[in-house]
C-alpha cells in the first residue's frame, strides 16, 4: 500500500516489482487517508491466508516477519502483536511523551481485556485472513475512532476470543521522512476509543 507519498516511492516500488516477476506482489495506491484506511484496503486486496502489517518507515526490520509467521503457524497464538518496549531502543526512535502514552494505553488495554498487552500501537501485527474478516464484520461494535487500525484489530481479536501473543521487535529511529502522527490529537482519539470500549466490556 502506497499512501500519498510526496516523493517517487510508487515508481521505485513499480520498478522493484518488475525486477522480480517470480514474486507474488501487488501495489495499490491508497484512495482514502490514514494508516487505518491503508491497512483495511491492503487486507481487502490481499489474496493469501496470512495477513501481515509492516510499516514502510523501516523502524521495524522486515527480517522480523518470519518470527511472526512461525508464531502463528506454530499455534503459539492466533493474533501476533509486535512489542517495541522490550529491547533497548535507539535514542530517537520514540519520543518521551509517545513512550508514556504507549505505557498508559498498554496498562489500559491489559485491564480492559484481562490479559497483558505490552504495546498497543506497534505497527507489526499478524493474523489469519479468515479471522480478520470476522473482526472486520464487527468493527463498528467498538466505535469508529481509530486512525491507525491497531485498536480495531486488538479489540476485535479479543472480542472473538483469539489467543493474543506479544512478540518483541527491535525498534529503530526513522531515517527518512516525517511521521504523520499528531501526538495530542490522535492521543485524544485513542483515549476516546478506550473509554467507549470500556463501556462495552467492563460496564455492561
Amino acid at each position: 500500500m502506497e499512501g500519498h507519498s510526496q516523493d517517487d516511492t510508487y515508481a521505485v516500488i513499480e520498478k522493484e516489482i518488475a525486477k522480480h516477476p517470480e514474486r507474488m506482489s501487488q501495489l495499490h495506491r491508497q484512495t482514502g487517508n490514514g494508516k487505518g484506511d491503508a491497512v483495511r484496503l491492503g487486507f481487502a486486496k490481499a489474496k493469501g491466508d496470512v495477513l501481515m502489517i509492516l510499516d514502510a518507515d523501516m523502524t521495524v526490520p522486515p527480517e522480523d516477519l518470519p518470527r511472526f509467521y512461525e508464531a502463528l503457524a506454530g499455534g503459539k497464538g492466533e493474533f501476533i502483536n509486535g512489542v517495541r518496549l522490550v529491547y533497548p531502543m535507539e535514542a530517537e526512535a520514540m519520543r518521551f511523551f509517545n513512550f508514556l502514552g504507549n505505557k498508559f494505553f498498554s496498562l489500559a488495554f491489559s485491564w480492559l481485556l484481562g490479559q497483558t498487552i505490552k504495546d498497543t500501537l506497534c505497527g507489526t501485527k499478524v493474523l489469519r485472513k479468515n479471522d480478520y474478516e470476522r473482526i472486520a464484520a464487527n468493527r463498528t461494535y467498538f466505535g469508529e475512532f481509530d486512525p491507525f487500525g491497531d485498536y480495531d484489530l486488538i479489540f476485535g481479536a479479543a472480542k472473538l476470543g483469539l489467543k493474543l501473543v506479544d512478540l518483541p521487535v527491535r525498534y529503530r529511529a526513522r531515517t527518512y521522512g516525517a511521521t504523520n502522527i499528531q501526538r495530542w490529537r490522535h492521543g485524544l482519539l485513542l483515549l476516546q476509543m478506550v473509554v467507549f470500549a470500556a463501556k462495552k466490556i467492563k460496564f455492561v
